[in-house]
């Protein structure tokens, strides 16, 4: 800082009271700085979020609630795709790299500085995860017609077996009450 942009302080400030004033400009300055650096982040991630509006358009009704997309702010802000993938920026701030959580730690899928290929990663992202959610929906739905044919069988016996107590119950009150 130069001595120009330096305010006019009293003459008898101590020295240490001069360095903590310089301190606190200098950190206001630094913090302005990083607000200026996560607005251009939260800026290029809804550029990158607008990109991908038509893939997430493309995506079936029935499907439609297994994605939760948006952005989020805070200390790092993300574009969320789903519960465990999202887009975050690099480092350097110019770097997209989308990231999912697995049992295993946090994976990398896709790092690119430019927005197409980022868009082209995201949309192979979604295209998987809809075909795993269509292979265990239809692994769901044959297990849940197994139980159907033995619902049949089980509600067969049943009426066999009240049938036949009934029968049972009338045999015995008739020979209960014709000796």
């Amino acid at each position: 800082m130069s001595d120009k942009n330096k305010p006019a302080m009293p003459v008898a400030v101590t020295p240490l009271k001069q360095a903590l004033h310089d301190a606190r400009i200098e950190a206001a300055e630094r913090s302005a700085v990083i607000v200026d650096l996560r607005d251009a982040e939260m800026a290029r991630l809804e550029i990158l979020n607008e990109t991908i509006d038509k893939v997430f358009k493309d995506i079936p009704a029935r499907h439609t609630d297994y994605f939760d997309r948006g952005v989020s702010g805070g200390v790092q802000p993300r574009l969320w795709l789903d519960a465990i993938t999202h887009v975050a920026m690099g480092n350097d701030k110019r770097t997209y790299r989308l990231l999912t959580d697995t049992v295993n730690g946090r994976r990398v899928l896709e790092e690119s500085t430019e927005v197409p290929p980022m868009r082209e990663a995201i949309t192979r992202y979604v295209a998987r995860r809809l075909v795993a959610r269509e292979q265990a929906l239809a692994t769901t739905e044959t297990k849940e017609e197994a139980p159907e044919k033995n619902r049949g069988a089980v509600f067969a016996a049943f009426v066999i077996g009240a049938l036949f107590g009934a029968a049972a119950l009338f045999a015995a009150v008739w020979f209960a009450t014709n000796p």
